[in-house]
């Protein structure tokens, strides 16, 4: 069995209205994100995870933000058209596990949505999805209320 790993991170600043939108859950915040699309930087860091563990690019190569047709997209679809290219050479998610790095949104009340939204788009068990938040104790720009990032890993096998 061919085995990988891949890594994937985006951070966000804040701006304008929310809500914010996490694995393809709103959650109800005051300030929206900076963003082309959704914002959604958990589907993102996913993404960047999924093309790194099949070896096939970058969120960015493929979704380019300088592309109209990636203007206020849904990133959960960007997800499910990663998941189809990493099939398509032959690969097949194992699990993926997503830290959201955020100082004042609560990832807690909306976790299991977020799983469940993340799973449908990967394709897999809810068991196969980890979702974990952390702050970083008021330190730098996250820490400072200016925005949020996320983390992901994702395993995939031939």
């Amino acid at each position: 069995m061919n085995q990988r790993i891949g890594f994937g991170y985006d951070a966000h600043r804040f701006g304008g209205e929310g809500p914010v939108v996490l694995a393809g859950v709103s959650i109800d915040y005051h300030r929206g994100i900076e963003a082309t699309s959704d914002g959604d930087l958990v589907a993102h860091a996913v993404c960047d995870a999924i093309l790194g563990a099949a070896a096939i690019g970058d969120i960015g190569m493929h979704f380019p933000s300088s592309d109209p047709q990636w203007h206020d997209v849904a990133s959960l679809d960007l997800v499910s058209r990663c998941v189809a290219m990493a099939y398509d050479r032959g690969f097949e998610l194992a699990n993926a596990d997503v830290t959201v790095v955020a100082q004042e949104v609560r990832i807690d009340p909306h976790r299991d949505a977020m799983r469940t939204r993340l799973a449908e788009a990967l394709r897999v068990s809810l068991g196969q999805v980890s979702i974990k938040a952390t702050t970083t104790d008021r330190l730098g720009w996250i820490g400072a209320g200016d925005g949020l990032a996320a983390m992901a890993v994702v395993s995939m096998q031939r």
